[in-house]
């Protein structure tokens, strides 16, 4: 099985395993904050710039940085932290991309998380990215802001308010990247 197949089966069946363990886990931890059809917290986001003010090469994000500090505020309210991977599309890696990845590592295992991701990628290797996503079923939308590209609705197993579940979006030469559409939302990365 190419690479490319075998990260997307990993994905599912690890997004399968933590749903069949948060069904047996019994009930949730304490109350959050606002909650999306995933269950997690979240706060009003502004509308994300077309065109970034900073030069990214300047600063490196941090999970706290990739963020605004009142939606970092909210995740460590609930006794959630982040842990820092590498950003992938498929099976490229962004040599300057990061991914973050927010839940309460320490309380009971379960698909009870956030996911946001930035980095910078040139214009060959976005095309490439974009192609391959599509034919691998993901779809496609030209915005003003950029474009992305999300995983086909019904197939999703975490969904924002409009259906989307992962969803990248690429401008000129940059891509986020969040597990719903409406999660790009909060990455307020570059800083202006």
């Amino acid at each position: 099985m190419p690479p490319r197949h075998r990260l997307g089966t990993a994905i599912v069946l690890a997004l399968a395993v933590t749903s069949l363990v948060t069904a047996c886990a019994g009930p949730p931890p304490a109350p959050q904050v606002t909650e999306t059809t995933a269950g997690t917290p979240t706060a009003s986001a502004p509308e994300p710039s077309r065109t970034p003010t900073v030069d990214a090469a300047t600063e490196d994000p941090t999970c706290e940085t990739l963020i605004g500090p009142e939606i970092v505020a909210d995740f460590e309210s609930v006794g959630w932290t982040a842990q820092a991977e590498r950003l992938y599309i498929g099976d490229r890696m962004l040599e300057d991309g990061l991914q973050c990845v927010w839940a309460d590592f320490e309380g009971p295992a379960g698909d009870n998380l956030q996911m946001f991701g930035w980095g910078t990628i040139p214009a060959d290797e976005a095309s490439e990215s974009q192609e391959w996503l599509v034919s691998q079923g993901w779809i496609r939308e030209d915005s003003e802001t950029g474009i992305y590209i999300t995983t086909p609705k019904g197939t999703a197993i975490v969904v924002d308010d409009e259906g989307y579940g992962m969803t990248y979006l690429f401008g000129d030469g940059w891509v986020k990247f969040a597990d719903t559409k409406q999660g790009i939302l909060l990455i307020e990365w570059p800083k202006s």
